[in-house]
């Protein structure tokens, strides 16, 4: 299983490319930021951990913005894969967002992943006209304009959110398909969604029955006629057992992620040093 590092970004602490350059450099294998383009004050959507309105702490308000982070720590790096754990497509307008990750798959040599979620703080979607009960299908068209733009010579799509007539857009991505794995609890709909338009799944920080669900994957993946498997990477929230270790490698795990504490960048270097001696790595 390779590892990964994520970093909950602030205006605050560590820098994107100060810890992506120092991950690479202890050879850790992919850098993920998040993202929220907002928090409105007045919320009824419920947070995953804590159940209600209230976020678990102020980093949801101070968030960088996810490529500008992975532009930087692209300039810095030369293999550390960039991805999003997770970036939230629907709340930007598909074209430009188009472009800003072909971007920085032209000048990073081919290498980003998109982690993408469906968004669980509906406040904020509705600020960005995204209708809760349709983000799924939002999404879905995002991703399929946004394929379409990064492949072909004259580009179009129509859709019920996306719509747009032949086009020019350069660069394209070096990479032939920009791989797409989705952030959000396992369950039925996910997994078709996946299956249907995605290449993995990323769990979340307190998923539990990993092995079991990703079977459940596995089984979707399969009636949709996908050949390989599905891309399983495990979000860690907490100290892992050795039965966990073992529990996710037979659930097919392609890859661990990370995390980092919100300090300064002397705690965090630190924080990665031991994590990274833990882990064999360097």
């Amino acid at each position: 299983m390779r590892n990964g590092i994520v970093l909950f970004t602030s205006d605050r602490g560590i820098r994107p490319a100060t810890l992506a350059k120092a991950a690479e450099e202890r050879g850790f294998d992919t850098f993920y930021v998040p993202e929220h383009t907002h928090i409105p004050v007045k919320r009824e959507a419920a947070h995953p951990g804590t159940g209600d309105e209230t976020l678990p702490d102020d980093r949801y308000m101070r968030t960088l913005d996810p490529w500008i982070s992975l532009a930087s720590a692209a300039q810095v790096t030369s293999t550390i894969r960039l991805s999003t754990a997770v970036c939230l497509p629907v709340e930007s307008d598909p074209i430009t967002l188009a472009k800003s990750i072909a971007t920085l798959d032209h000048l990073s040599g081919g290498r980003v992943t998109i982690g993408a979620g469906f968004g669980w703080n509906t406040d904020e979607l509705a600020d960005h006209h995204v209708p809760a009960a349709k983000r799924r299908t939002v999404l879905k068209e995002y991703v399929e304009a946004m394929r379409a733009l990064w492949t072909q010579e004259e580009a179009s799509y129509a859709g019920e959110f996306v719509s747009f007539g032949a086009s020019w857009a350069w660069p394209k991505p070096v990479q032939a398909h920009i791989p797409l794995v989705i952030g959000a609890g396992g369950g039925p709909k996910t997994f078709q969604w996946i299956a249907r338009h995605a290449d993995g799944w990323m769990t979340t920080p307190r998923e539990e029955g990993i092995g079991d669900k990703a079977a459940r994957l596995k089984e979707a993946w399969a009636e949709e006629g996908r050949s390989g498997q599905p891309d399983i990477r495990v979000l860690i929230a907490a100290k892992p057992t050795a039965e966990d270790f073992v529990s996710w490698e037979a659930a097919g795990a392609s890859e661990l992620i990370w995390g980092v504490p919100d300090a300064d960048e002397a705690g965090v270097l630190t924080y990665l040093d031991k994590l990274a001696g833990r882990m064999g790595l360097g």
